[in-house]
């Protein structure tokens, strides 16, 4: 099926965006498969931290990957992805790179402060270019995307756009962020923590539980990924970004900001929103978040009970990462027509019933929405197909 579009210049075969690759690291799971199969047996990697004192904090827990060890003066990322891509095949050194992190090797920026470190490289964001090139020897272009928890979503989106544009044929999108004191301590002194592991679309929900994470995602013109002799594992069909400048930290209420990125994500498909099959949701189990995700599905999908889900209670809040994890995710669920179960759900919110479920859920043919939504009011979503 052509990629659609209102846009002429998204309409050839040959410049569909394709997914050729996929891979994650989680505290779940050192790869997708893993990662996959444990989230449909309802598992959460959220426990109790042990890398750094919590005592002055409203949460001790998080989905933290136990025996992620950093070299001395160097941050956890190099361990992360040296294990994301072991499994991973191998990328074209042509490949422009796009990477998404919201902090980057901030826990190096920790021990620096500490003076338990004399390393600078991988602390910003935009170092994690350097560092992925260099592991993957890497000759493309290549820049970074920090825009909150919608990070590794707009880089998609953007890869996504460079090859229905015709301007490249291979993007490598490489996301991940890590749990260090520094964001915990952050997030508990907005009261955004919950003191148990995150509830998704629950009544009871209290606040969000961070994680960890990395994931790469290979992206192919259909003709390159033939001229590679690559497999396609989804397609992405349509993207959408907007901002609703409504607060700092607190989406808009009235979903206003999703709402626009999923009609845009829709519109660059060429789809209708009765042809989605399933929903994989932001979810974060904070108080607003969730209600403002819900009214915002209910403004695009009606009265229709599309199949909703998150997995933020199995994996954890894993910021910048947490777009890319959730599309990988994605595929498997197109693959198998399974919506996986939103773990931590007890008692759903009234919005919530009959669409999000604690248990795996089958979903029929079509395509999936999977949105995300991050501090500043950003919201981004994406349209994949099987």
């Amino acid at each position: 099926m052509p990629l659609k579009s209102s846009n002429p210049k998204f309409d050839s075969v040959n410049h569909t965006p394709l997914i050729t690759d996929a891979q994650t690291v989680t505290a779940l799971g050192a790869d997708l498969q893993t990662l996959w199969k444990n989230i449909l047996r309802g598992f959460t990697a959220i426990k109790p931290v042990k890398r750094f004192p919590t005592d002055n904090y409203n949460t001790k827990i998080a989905a933290c990957i136990e025996d992620l060890q950093p070299s001395p003066h160097r941050s956890r990322i190099h361990p992360l992805l040296d294990r994301l891509f072991l499994k991973m095949a191998p990328v074209p050194s042509d490949a422009i790179l796009i990477t998404a992190t919201a902090k980057a090797g901030i826990d190096n920026l920790e021990k620096l402060r500490r003076q338990e470190s004399r390393g600078v490289d991988d602390i910003l964001p935009s170092s994690l270019i350097d560092v992925v090139s260099e592991k993957l020897g890497l000759t493309g272009k290549g820049f970074n995307i920090s825009a909150a928890c919608a990070s590794s979503t707009i880089a998609i989106a953007r890869g996504a756009e460079m090859i229905a544009s015709g301007r490249a044929d291979a993007v490598l999108v490489c996301c991940l962020d890590l749990v260090a004191e520094f964001t915990l301590s952050g997030f508990s002194a907005l009261k955004a923590l919950s003191p148990g592991p995150c509830q998704p679309f629950d009544r009871d929900r209290q606040g969000l539980s961070l994680g960890e994470g990395a994931a790469a995602l290979l992206l192919m013109s259909r003709k390159r990924a033939q001229q590679d002799g690559r497999l396609p594992l989804g397609r992405i069909l349509g993207w959408g970004v907007a901002n609703d400048a409504t607060h700092i930290t607190a989406p808009a209420q009235s979903g206003c900001g999703l709402v626009q990125a999923i009609s845009r994500a829709l519109r660059v498909a060429g789809i209708k929103a009765d042809e989605i099959c399933g929903i994989s949701a932001h979810g974060t189990g904070t108080i607003y978040n969730d209600l403002m995700e819900l009214t915002a599905f209910q403004q695009v999908f009606g009265r229709r009970k599309v199949p909703v889900y998150s997995v933020k209670g199995a994996i954890g809040h894993t910021f910048g990462a947490a777009g890319g994890i959730e599309v990988a995710l994605g595929l498997k669920c197109l693959a198998t027509r399974t919506a996986p179960p939103t773990v931590g759900l007890s008692r759903p919110m009234d919005e919530a019933v009959d669409r999000v479920s604690a248990g795996a859920a089958a979903i029929s043919e079509g395509f999936l929405l999977t949105t995300n939504s991050g501090f500043g009011g950003i919201n981004a979503a994406l349209v994949l197909g099987r």
